[in-house]
């Protein structure tokens, strides 16, 4: 199978736990222990991410999309986020609608929650006028879809670098682990991203600079550097983004490309860091969390929320 999105992943992890430890059968002779007793197994061999609820989530996942390998092919642009919105739609056929429709239109995945609540499927279905229920829909969804918050991206969940929880690791290590992985942290970190380069050189006058990653979204039309920080976000991390923007805008960026984007991804943000620094005043720079390990949904739903209010401490009006 595909390994190279975190949706294939869970597929793979689901079918083990139907066709493996419940020997193909819809529902385990054993329950809820079953699940229980493979999760206390795994979490102490590979962490977090496999705790019960999640492990309930990777079958739900597999048995309401085991042909997954078939579909993986066509929607590519799909994250986790997406499925687990999708794994609420009893109906194979409004399930199978959103996913593909959710695919066509790049909806992210706050319009597609919405969709779903608001039984878009069958208004649009049963309506004679199906004009007007797009246009409704396109309506109510495109603050949604122009949120800058869904292109820089927080927590990225980075659990396919195999990094441990545990133990510490360096920022070259970091680096080697993304560049390794490199597809799956294309699609982690949301639409219209190209990989540029890996410790992209830069040349002053007086001294020499090597940016981490850069990337081009070619629909924020920017190239977005990013730097690898494996500690809290601290000041001094902000003004060496701060310094790699401009160098790059006046070294690198090309006629027609917007001001570049700036992104300093860290283990942990901090709220006065995002408060007073510049953080709060350039609209081009941000920092973001990332996650070694698959979160619950509950835990998944605490850091966005959580993300949401610090990127609205950067960037609220003075």
């Amino acid at each position: 199978m595909p390994k190279h999105s975190q949706a294939a992943r869970v597929s793979h992890r689901g079918r083990r736990i139907v066709e493996e430890e419940q020997s193909g059968a819809r529902r385990a002779e054993y329950g809820k222990r079953l699940i229980d007793t493979l999760s206390c197994s795994l979490v102490g061999e590979y962490g977090h991410s496999y705790n019960a609820k999640n492990l309930r989530a990777f079958r739900a996942f597999y048995l309401k999309f085991n042909d997954f390998e078939i579909w993986n092919a066509c929607v590519p642009n799909l994250q986790w986020t997406h499925f687990r919105s999708l794994l609420r739609v009893e109906d194979d056929d409004a399930r199978y609608w959103y996913m593909r429709e959710a695919s066509r239109e790049m909806w992210n995945s706050r319009t597609l929650d919405r969709n779903i609540a608001s039984q878009y499927y069958y208004r649009l279905l049963h309506s004679p006028r199906k004009d007007e229920v797009v246009r409704e829909m396109r309506q109510l969804t495109s603050s949604m879809q122009s949120d800058k918050m869904e292109f820089i991206k927080s927590p990225v969940v980075a659990e396919f670098l195999g990094l441990s929880t545990n133990a510490a690791f360096t920022e070259s290590e970091l680096e080697r682990a993304i560049i390794t992985h490199l597809k799956e942290f294309l699609l982690e970190l949301g639409k219209g991203f190209a990989f540029v380069a890996e410790q992209q050189h830069i040349r002053t006058e007086q001294n020499d600079y090597y940016i981490d990653l850069v990337f081009y979204n070619y629909l924020l039309k920017s190239f977005v550097l990013i730097d690898l920080k494996t500690s809290r976000l601290s000041y001094q991390d902000v003004g060496q983004m701060d310094m790699y923007l401009q160098m790059y805008d006046e070294f690198k960026r090309t006629p027609g490309d917007n001001p570049s984007v700036g992104i300093i991804l860290c283990s942990e943000t901090d709220g006065d860091v995002a408060r007073y620094s510049t953080l709060a005043k350039n609209d081009q720079l941000f920092a973001a969390k990332y996650l070694t390990y698959l979160p619950t949904q509950e835990q998944l739903r605490h850091e966005i929320e959580q993300q949401k209010q610090y990127f609205l401490q950067q960037h609220s009006e003075p």
